[in-house]
């Protein structure tokens, strides 16, 4: 199992902040953002905790409720050298 580092955290902590002043900024409470996004309390808090076992899909409905979607991209932007690759798959192992 992997581990979350200090810096992955610090990351989570922060989106979890911002996510928590937009709702602020929006005047709602917890549990109407919660229920927004389709998530229970509990969920919600930890996105705005910044806990590392929230799910993604309830962080992109947060980011579609108090954002812009397009910002999902810039999570894993293409490189130069993804045009490039049209089906490839990964070297086989050797046994």
């Amino acid at each position: 199992m992997f581990s979350v580092t200090p810096q992955e955290q610090d990351a989570l902590t922060r989106l979890g902040d911002r996510l928590r002043r937009r709702r602020l900024l929006a005047a709602e409470p917890q549990s109407r953002a919660a229920s927004r996004i389709g998530v229970s309390l509990p969920t919600f808090r930890k996105l705005e905790q910044g806990d590392p076992t929230a799910q993604i899909g309830a962080w992109v409905r947060a980011l579609r409720l108090y954002g812009d979607l397009g910002d999902l991209e810039l999570l894993l932007p293409e490189s130069l050298f993804d045009q490039d690759l049209t089906r490839q798959r990964a070297p086989r192992r050797q046994p």
